[in-house]
């Protein structure tokens, strides 16, 4: 199976490794509003431009894998866009697009299947996915968060081999979960075999008000997972506004340190590389 360690490597202008293939480009999901030119166009521009080290794989929804292979065919890219493909229409429409994905080699590159998980996240479900997705692309399942059990849910999805994802925000003030959940997971993330994705809502680095309601920043979480790995205050990292502060840490960590914070927190879905590369570097962090 691919492996975290590919996705984080540095990037071609040696972004440093806390940063490398973090952000994942989710420009065609809410609340990006990028028709699929836009968004194929931007993803092109950001993969040639001074930041495409901090740049992951483009995400598109089953649904829309024919209008994007479709505008990646006007373009005919020098090289096949790194593809993570979001199922929107269920396990069972899989295996079609996967097909679709191996006809066009020269336009794709799958890197990543993603999915919503049922409810119970039960062992013959996980089993099909394992079935249905190729061992070479990197499985990610996201179980439904909250609510007693969800956890041994995360366990369950990673002892499948899959990565876990956590939902950070949504299209409620109640879709944001609290330091606590986040914390609680981040805990069963650290002992896992497997990194993390988390998905929608870590518009900035830092943790801020948006429409009235606080929402997590990405660099809460990368020291958040720091903090994790080193048995230290992961709550306060991730309910912290002080951007100095934790821009100096996140600094601060060694090498080997960073690696090992990115074997947990894989990468982010962002509707743009614009807003984190310039939070990063107003932090003087890039």
């Amino acid at each position: 199976m691919s492996s975290a360690v590919e996705l984080r490597a540095p990037g071609p202008r040696g972004i440093p490794p806390l940063f490398a293939r973090l952000v994942d480009d989710a420009a065609l999901f809410p609340p990006g509003t990028a028709t699929v030119p836009e968004a194929v166009s931007a993803h092109l521009d950001a993969r040639s431009g001074k930041f495409a080290g901090v740049l992951g794989p483009m995400l598109c929804q089953a649904s829309r894998l024919a209008e994007l292979i479709t505008e990646l065919a006007k373009i005919k890219p020098a090289e096949p866009v790194p593809l993570s493909l979001v199922c929107d229409s269920g396990l069972g429409g899989v295996p079609k697009s996967l097909s679709i994905i191996e006809g066009r080699q020269e336009l794709l590159s799958l890197r990543m299947v993603e999915m919503p998980a049922p409810s119970d996240v039960d062992d013959v479900w996980l089993e099909r996915v394992s079935e249905f997705v190729p061992e070479d692309v990197i499985r990610v399942v996201e179980p439904r968060r909250g609510g007693e059990g969800w956890l041994d849910g995360v366990r369950r999805v990673a002892e499948h081999g899959c990565w876990p994802k956590l939902r950070v925000s949504g299209p409620t003030t109640e879709s944001v979960p609290p330091a606590e959940v986040v914390k609680d997971f981040l805990v069963v993330a650290s002992s896992l075999d497997v990194p993390f994705k988390a998905t929608t809502g870590l518009h900035t680095a830092v943790r801020a008000e948006r429409s009235g309601v606080e929402h997590h920043g990405f660099l809460n979480l990368l020291v958040a997972t720091a903090r994790s790995l080193s048995g230290t205050d992961v709550r306060e990292a991730l309910v912290t506004t002080d951007g100095a502060a934790l821009a100096e840490e996140a600094g601060s960590l060694s090498t080997d340190a960073a690696n090992a914070v990115r074997d947990v927190f894989a990468s982010y879905g962002g509707c743009s590389l614009t807003d984190p590369v310039a939070d990063l570097e107003g932090l003087g962090l890039l």
